[in-house]
């Protein structure tokens, strides 16, 4: 390709990404043709400019090759290559889904850091945009959610941003501020702070990527030892003696601090480790706090643990392979939850297993299937393992005004050994649209036999029966349906403060009614949220 055409297109597709009119691009393309328009009201007439003295020939240039991760104007991207994060540029400007051109304005997976550029010194909030490189494999960071998961590359990754030397930098968090008011006779009101802070520090290490992760939550203050009121709720305990029924834990202190190291393979593939203590093993969907379909929905799934709650695991190592949209993974890591004492950092242990394969077709679809054995997951049972099986759908749209709009479906199955086998569905959907509001929805049904029904009445009692020396109950089969809405009243370029609320009916079988007081029970709550990494819209 001649020099003077290069030149022309280069001009043209600078034009078209800046917004300029068709009319703005013809007049900056000499001998370009006019458009339908001028051409209707014929040549425009013109003095004629005096004769310019001929110039002498330049030599004619060698055409350039194309570079690699590069696309001419005009041609599809390399193969394996993605669209920018998701295929897309700034939310609702997005090129087609399928991922064209370069890498998303990324260098390959062994290529060095852009370095800081003039007036980017400072954190900046981005929204589905930014040039930092992912951890694991040649593609964009948006790619990479909780751990080693994947969501939709098309997903917002709201953060901050930043350079210093060869670290690449990213910040994000999340507070809510909860009146949370649970009805009937096993619930109960409280004021409580979900929250949390992530950090990542990158940079090129040899011929490969080093990674630092730190998530960090202020919960066991803001929420205490004895969680908050939540229907149909269980997992954990609140003090080693008694488990934590119709309420929610609070997070660790430390929710993550991990190290990851990746080392490209060719264009499109690579292998990674990921150590963390804690950390989050290859089981399971990315957990809800990283999930853009729950992200603005202040109630924790009941389905938490039969999905992804060891996104908290002491003592995690996972190896993993990329081939394109592919990855295969396994790790090993300590399979007893978090205890009672939330401030410390637990013995690690790498005594239970897990393999996930994850898929992403394109930018707007991530599929993963895992299964996982846990040794001794539940501190008051540590004889008793879990097989869990899970599998889940995400599927990702960007909207017009930065909006965006996500679905998940997931499947859980905690086999215990000895024991039961339980199932969880999950279906659950968000959607931000018209720069300010947001929508948000979660339906769940699961199999559950730990809301231990009321001891102080014959018609709880027998339906109880005695196993191991506990009282334990049949399986029952539960269902909780929930919505709300936010306003984001005030949104910066760093940070994003919305006010909701969540609106909630638990239903129970017959034989808990009793315990519940009606088989459908309400809850609600009222919030305020504060995000940080938002673009101004």
């Amino acid at each position: 390709m001649g020099l003077e055409l290069r030149t022309l297109l280069l001009s043209m597709t600078a034009l078209a990404v800046a917004g300029a009119p068709a009319g703005a691009v013809a007049a900056a393309a000499p001998g370009a043709a006019p458009s339908h328009s001028e051409a209707a009201q014929g040549p425009a007439a013109a003095p004629e400019a005096p004769a310019q003295p001929a110039q002498p020939a330049q030599p004619a240039m060698p055409d350039m090759p194309d570079m690699p991760g590069m696309a001419a104007p005009g041609s599809p991207g390399a193969p394996g290559a993605q669209g920018g994060p998701g295929g897309q540029g700034a939310q609702g400007g997005q090129g087609a889904q399928g991922g064209q051109g370069a890498q998303g304005g990324q260098e390959m997976q062994g290529g060095q850091d852009m370095p800081e550029m003039h007036g980017m010194g400072a954190m900046h909030g981005m929204h589905g945009m930014h040039a930092m490189r992912a951890l694991f494999g040649p593609y964009g960071m948006s790619r990479e959610s909780s751990g080693t998961s994947w969501q939709p590359e098309s997903a917002p990754h709201e953060a901050l941003f930043t350079q210093r030397g060869p670290w690449a930098l990213m910040l994000h968090g999340q507070i809510f501020a909860i009146y949370d008011d649970q009805e009937g006779k096993r619930g109960g009101i409280k004021w409580v702070s979900e929250n949390h802070l992530m950090g990542i520090a990158t940079r090129q290490l040899g011929p490969g990527r080093l990674g630092l992760r730190a998530m960090l939550s202020a919960e066991p203050w803001t929420i205490g030892r004895n969680g908050y009121p939540l229907l149909l709720q269980t997992g954990e305990t609140a003090d080693g003696r008694t488990e934590l029924v119709d309420r929610q834990h609070p997070h660790d202190l430390f929710n993550e601090l991990a190290v990851t190291y990746s080392l490209p393979l060719w264009r499109d593939s690579s292998v990674y480790l990921y150590a963390g203590l804690p950390g989050e093993p290859a089981l399971g969907p990315p957990t809800y706090v990283h999930r853009f379909s729950a992200i603005d929905n202040p109630e924790t799934p009941l389905s938490h643990h039969w999905l992804d709650s060891t996104h908290i695991s002491y003592g995690v190592t996972t190896l993993g392979w990329i081939l394109g949209g592919l990855k295969l993974e396994g790790s090993a890591f300590r399979g007893r939850e978090p205890d009672q004492h939330r401030a410390d950092i637990e013995s690690p242990s790498l005594d239970s297993y897990a393999f996930r394969v994850s898929y992403q077709p394109d930018p707007g679809l991530s599929v993963q299937g895992s299964f996982g054995h846990l040794k001794g997951p539940e501190q008051l049972a540590p004889t008793v393992d879990v097989d869990r099986s899970t599998v889940s759908v995400i599927y990702n749209t960007p909207l017009a005004e930065n909006g965006n709009l996500q679905a998940t479906f997931a499947w859980g199955r905690n086999k215990r050994l000895p024991g039961r086998t339980t199932d969880a569905y999950l279906f659950e959907g968000t959607a931000a649209f018209l720069a300010r509001h947001t929508v948000f929805y979660r339906i769940e049904e699961l199999e559950n036999d730990e809301l231990v029904a009321d001891v102080l009445g014959v018609n709880a009692i027998r339906f109880l029966v005695v196993r191991d020396g506990r009282l334990v109950q049949p399986i029952s089969v539960v269902t909780k349906v929930a919505g709300g809405y936010v306003y984001d009243f005030l949104v910066g370029e760093a940070y994003r403060t919305g006010a909701g609320f969540d609106v909630s009916v638990a239903h129970v079988p017959t034989r808990l009614e009793p315990s519940y007081g009606a088989d459908w029970v309400p809850g609600w709550m009222l919030f305020l949220r504060f995000r940080l990494g938002s673009s101004a819209m």
